[in-house]
């Protein structure tokens, strides 16, 4: 098991993260009763909430290196115990990252599959129109979109949602169907953007089955992540065709969504005049979005 030392900073700055962090923890503790967690009040409770042993308890840990955590001590302090901290201190996101960036432990993974999303999300993206927009989390599940990207990839948005996946779809459809014109240059760029969010996912179940499944499923992505290729994210040229309209060429914008860890709103800007009366048909032909023909 991977540990890293509580506080490793060196100084006054080290001194400073245990004291902050040793605080939190307290607080957490008052706030959460016997009752929360399914344990009799008991007699004589000096405290609020839990007391430390409990905690250690029912997080798996020892009581005295968890009494060392709360005092602000020096000590070595995994992820996964740490995980399991947070789990019986019931920190939701924002407090499991102040947890772990108190504790210094950078690596430690934040979950992205989100699957509620801020309730104006579906606002913005709708106040866009012309311009298809979407929402993405980290693994490229597309959670919400507007009426122009429906109308580019119906095959996306009308799939089962263990499929609505825009890296499946990327990798899966067969050309006949599958709407980015430009694969062979973007394909590379598809894939090393995945391993950088990837790595921060590594021990994640549904981020495990599903670069299994696309290895599975395509020999292209196989042969792709084994190159361990890893980009950042950034400002792309991409080219759709749809059957019914021809080529709708677009500038994409990712922009992460704060409330929401690892979503991402997409934006497909329109880059020439000819795309964008091409959307504009679409949206007044609905009918003319559905594919062409079946597999």
């Amino acid at each position: 098991m991977t540990t890293t030392s509580v506080g490793t900073t060196n100084g006054a700055t080290g001194r400073a993260r245990r004291s902050e962090l040793a605080a939190f923890l307290r607080s957490r503790r008052d706030r959460i009763t016997p009752a929360d967690v399914g344990m009799p009040p008991g007699p004589r409770r000096r405290t609020p909430g839990l007391r430390r042993e409990e905690v250690a308890q029912l997080a798996g840990v020892g009581v005295t290196w968890y009494t060392w955590l709360e005092q602000g001590r020096p000590i070595n302090a995994s992820p996964q115990v740490l995980d399991a901290v947070a789990r019986t201190l019931r920190l939701d996101v924002a407090e499991r990252e102040h947890l772990y960036r108190l504790a210094e432990v950078p690596d430690a993974a934040l979950p992205d599959d989100v699957d509620v999303l801020p309730e104006d999300v579906q606002t913005i993206l709708d106040a866009l129109e012309p311009i298809p927009a979407a929402v993405c989390n980290g693994r490229s599940d597309v959670l919400a979109w507007n009426r122009p990207y429906a109308a580019i990839f119906p095959v996306v948005v009308k799939a089962p949602a263990c499929e609505r996946n825009t890296m499946w779809m990327a990798f899966t459809l067969p050309s006949c169907c599958n709407p980015v014109v430009n694969m062979a240059s973007e394909a590379p760029m598809h894939v090393a953007m995945f391993r950088h969010r990837y790595s921060r996912h590594l021990h994640e179940p549904g981020w495990k089955e599903l670069v299994r499944r696309l290895q599975a499923a395509s020999p292209e992505f196989a042969r792709l992540w084994a190159d361990h290729d890893v980009a950042v994210p950034g400002q792309r040229v991409k080219v759709f065709r749809h059957h019914a309209v021809g080529l709708v060429r677009t500038r994409t914008t990712s922009m992460e969504l704060s409330g929401a860890p690892g979503a991402r709103m997409i934006v497909y800007t329109l880059t020439d005049d000819e795309s964008r009366d091409r959307i504009d048909w679409l949206l007044a032909n609905p009918e003319a979005a559905a594919p062409d023909h079946v597999h």
